[in-house]
């Protein structure tokens, strides 16, 4: 046999004599009196398996279950070990990403065959880091509150409207909602609103279908929506639509049909930007972070204090996407272990620099028609620098209509990550 075994016990007889028994069967073993030790160990180290005693002095082996979930270091099967007044808290752990446990005092051969089956198990599933949920976004009160909110409408089959700014984490909140045991289906061709808008019922069930921003759809998808929308409310599934762009305002302006705005919108939640929760910025730097070295992008880096408190006060108009590159950035270019304040200054400065609103470098003796063209390319630079590059927000600040605003890009020949004549 072979795999590199953690052992966590706060009883040394316990750990010495799993450790014998593990080495002569051919693993290599390392052991962790505490909780704190088993963080330490885990934050260098995936090793291929972890044997977790659930009553610690310092931290349950529960909680520390329920950490290394949270923080995206769930990655390698774990086995409960428990006495017999913890068999409940145990099969409880199994929900929450155990393995398996094993009573103890534990037999030999109930040991061997569990620890050699969870190995096998971890060998034949591809280890894959988990993705951010809800619970990854902190712990504020924004948060908390959200998180309240969408608990109690989990259950309803009705439309849920995400509202917000784009990257704020929707899809995360569209997840939060889904059942787990149920299929997930996803717009991403909205073509196929106005050719066959009924293929995405194919395989849904009593499942989830996700469109990540009803802003973008036009006249033809919006109809393929509503009629995809009659279908899925007598099916049992359940559709989840995004929105980072004020759908009122485009009712108003004629640009979305009211009477889809108004059933999309009768369950609807407002998702706040990162900047309104910014204390949770900390953690999710540090579970993006986590992330990064579990998946072996960088080698293993820290966010010192200094560090994290110059993220929490910067105010991502980009939200979790800027701050996901941000912290990417970080990892793979730090010169040392340590990623202090001078790194993230060094690539938040850029970020933070912004073209005066008002520009006085504009010539006075050029023809109107020229001085206004300079103007508005500086002010749609201006802008599209402030809000990330979202075209979204851009039109939302300057209050044009999106494809207006892909029309006077391209009429001032002013470049911005995706091609001018795209929806023209």
């Amino acid at each position: 046999m072979s795999g590199h075994i953690l052992v966590v016990d706060d009883e040394v007889g316990i750990r010495e004599l799993l450790s014998e028994i593990l080495t002569d069967e051919g693993y290599d073993v390392h052991l962790a009196e505490n909780a704190e030790a088993a963080r330490a160990f885990r934050v260098l180290h995936r090793p291929d398996l972890v044997l977790l005693d659930i009553w610690m002095p310092d931290t349950d082996g529960v909680t520390l279950l329920k950490e290394w979930a949270g923080g995206g270091q769930l990655t390698m099967p774990v086995v409960m070990m428990s006495g017999h007044g913890t068999i409940d808290t145990a099969i409880e752990a199994t929900k929450l990403g155990a393995t398996d446990f094993l009573e103890k005092p534990v037999s030999l051969a109930k040991l061997i065959d569990t620890v050699g089956k969870a190995i096998k198990r971890g060998v034949a599933v591809p280890r894959r880091t988990p993705g951010m949920d809800l619970s990854a976004l902190g712990k504020s009160s924004q948060i908390l509150d959200l998180k309240k909110r969408l608990t109690q409408i989990a259950g309803n089959s009705a439309p849920v409207l995400l509202l917000g700014e784009p990257g704020s984490g929707f899809e995360i909140c569209a997840q939060f909602l889904h059942q787990p045991a149920s299929p997930w289906g996803e717009i991403k061709d909205r073509a196929h609103l106005v050719s066959d808008p009924l293929s995405y019922l194919e395989g849904l069930g009593n499942g989830t279908l996700y469109l990540p921003d009803a802003c973008e759809l036009g006249r033809l998808e919006q109809k393929g929506l509503a009629l995809l929308l009659d279908r899925i409310e007598s099916s049992g599934a359940r559709l989840v639509c995004a929105a980072g762009r004020n759908l009122e305002s485009m009712v108003s302006a004629g640009e979305f049909d009211g009477r889809l705005y108004y059933r999309l919108s009768s369950l609807a939640i407002q998702v706040p930007p990162l900047r309104e929760h910014r204390e949770d910025v900390p953690e999710i730097a540090n579970f993006m972070l986590a992330q990064l070295i579990e998946t072996g992008v960088c080698p293993v880096r820290r966010l010192t204090t200094p560090a994290l408190n110059q993220l929490r006060n910067f105010d991502w108009p980009g939200n979790l996407p800027q701050l996901n590159n941000v912290v990417r950035t970080l990892a793979v270019t730090a010169l040392s272990t340590e990623i202090d304040a001078v790194d993230v200054n060094r690539v938040l400065a850029p970020m933070k620099q912004s073209t005066p609103a008002v520009s006085h470098g504009i010539p006075l003796d050029i023809p109107l028609r020229e001085a206004r063209d300079a103007f508005e390319r500086m002010y749609f630079e201006h802008l599209i620098q402030k809000e990330g590059g979202s075209m979204t927000r851009v039109a939302d600040k300057s209050g044009l209509e999106r494809t207006h605003l892909y029309r006077k890009l391209k009429q001032l020949n002013i470049r911005h990550g995706r091609r001018l004549d795209e929806d023209l």
